[in-house]
């Protein structure tokens, strides 16, 4: 799965699941204060994430997370191993 088939699996589940205005979710988008999701919303997020790629979130994934494109990023490496 490559880095913009993620970004559109974030996007689409932004989008649907907390009605996120579509302009903006870019890569560079800090999820809690750009996108005001919380930590319930990204336990929601996490799991959609799981549904779509396969690959579970951990908890210490989320430690240096600030971005969408730190989630993408997270998820890419998920898949290289």
């Amino acid at each position: 799965m490559t880095k913009d088939e993620i970004f559109e699996i974030l996007k689409t589940a932004l989008v649907e699941l907390f009605e996120i205005d579509e302009s903006k979710i870019t890569m560079d988008a800090k999820i809690y204060e750009d996108l005001d999701i919380d930590s319930i919303d990204a336990i929601d997020l996490v799991d959609y994430v799981k549904k779509n790629t396969g690959h579970r979130l951990m908890p210490e994934d989320f430690k240096s997370i600030k971005t969408l494109g730190d989630i993408v990023e997270v998820v890419a490496k998920k898949f290289e191993n």
